[in-house]
């Protein structure tokens, strides 16, 4: 409503102009309405409008002139003269702010593909699961942040890993491709969550080393690591210091998967270690598990009341993953009044009941401050 109006109000101040200087006398002039009119015209407007609405201001200076009489004076001049001189600021301006559309424009689709690249959107359907994942940058128009998230059917199989990388920016970009990278891998090869988990921290650390300008990766990583046994209902998890994740049942009940012992985050072997121990859950049909990063639980309201992900979720049911995340960002959206912090990551994986639909739509990447329709 803001644009459509600014986008009208060029012409209304030649109007408003031409009005002024009709209806007052001679002494006052509708001049600084006229030069004001190709300004506005210039960041709204293509090139040509703008030069026409700078036309059409000029010739409203010479037509009043002309039916006053004092085409010819000094003043009449002067008026015309500014008004030409600020139209020609304003086709300048236009050009300046149309270059820089262009190279935002480039810069976003570059952060667009290499989103694409880095956290690319998992299939609607592995291995009899449904997924469903939603990425939101704190970052007023980015794409990528330093949250993670992966989905990868294995022999062993269907495993997932979200995480949160320290700091912002390109290095926690970085850092994140060099966890998916070596979990890519390591989830075909390694047996167990254990040894996943281990390769994950000695390429945390390879990398650290060989980019002292990344302050050793970024410094450490929160990770989760889940994985889902074919032919089971069984749920197994790793959680390196992240946020603990939620299992949702079909009749609302909310189960907080907390780990028995904490653990450091990947990355800060170097403060202390001891045997990994993956846990096991039961997974039962018509169950969703949940994923998410602290850019979930560190939301906070006008009052700085935390988001609490299971006490809102409790007593709620969804058709599905992507139900859940559509419902899940509105609600974080609507405590925060739309501001954001931190990055978010959410992912959920669901384990369909008898005679649940099996078509489903991943919800797909959003920008901080755009809304997007879930359903």
């Amino acid at each position: 409503m803001t644009r459509q109006v600014a986008r009208v109000l060029p012409g209304a101040l030649i109007v408003l102009g031409l009005v002024f200087d009709l209806a007052t006398p001679p002494s006052f002039t509708g001049s600084p309405f006229f030069s004001a009119a190709p300004l506005i015209a210039a960041p709204l407007f293509s090139y040509r409008a703008t030069a026409l609405t700078g036309v059409l201001a000029c010739l409203a200076v010479v037509l009043l002139h002309a039916v006053n009489g004092t085409t010819w004076k000094v003043e009449a001049m002067t008026e015309l003269v500014t008004v030409m001189t600020v139209s020609g600021l304003a086709l300048l301006i236009n050009r300046v702010v149309r270059r820089s559309g262009e190279r935002l424009a480039s810069a976003r689709g570059i952060a667009e593909a290499a989103q694409r690249a880095v956290l690319p959107t998992p299939a609607e359907q592995i291995a009899g699961l449904h997924v469903s994942a939603w990425y939101e940058a704190a970052q007023a128009d980015a794409f990528i942040g330093g949250d993670l998230y992966a989905v990868q059917d294995t022999p062993y199989g269907v495993r997932l890993a979200v995480g949160d990388v320290r700091g912002k920016g390109l290095g926690a970009v970085e850092a994140v491709a060099v966890v998916l990278g070596a979990f890519r891998e390591a989830a075909d090869t390694e047996a167990t969550l254990e040894g996943l988990a281990r390769r994950l921290e000695r390429a945390l650390a390879r990398e650290g080393q060989r980019r002292d300008s990344l302050d050793a990766v970024e410094g450490f990583t929160t990770c989760v690591l889940a994985e889902i046994p074919p032919g089971a209902e069984v749920l197994r998890l790793l959680n390196r210091g992240h946020p603990e994740p939620l299992l949702l049942h079909g009749d609302g009940v909310v189960a907080v998967l907390a780990p028995a012992q904490p653990a450091l985050p990947l990355g800060m072997a170097e403060l202390g270690s001891w045997p990994d121990r993956a846990q096991e859950w039961r997974f039962p049909a018509g169950a969703t598990l949940l994923l998410y990063t602290d850019g979930l639980t560190e939301a906070r309201d006008a009052a700085g009341v935390f988001y609490d992900p299971a006490d809102r979720l409790r007593g709620r049911v969804f058709p599905g993953p992507d139900a859940l995340l559509g419902a899940l960002s509105s609600d974080v959206r609507r405590h925060t009044g739309g501001g954001a912090t931190d990055d978010m990551a959410l992912l959920a994986v669901g384990r369909p009941a008898r005679g649940q639909p099996d078509r489903r739509r991943t919800v797909p990447v959003v920008r901080r401050g755009i809304e997007s329709d879930p359903g």
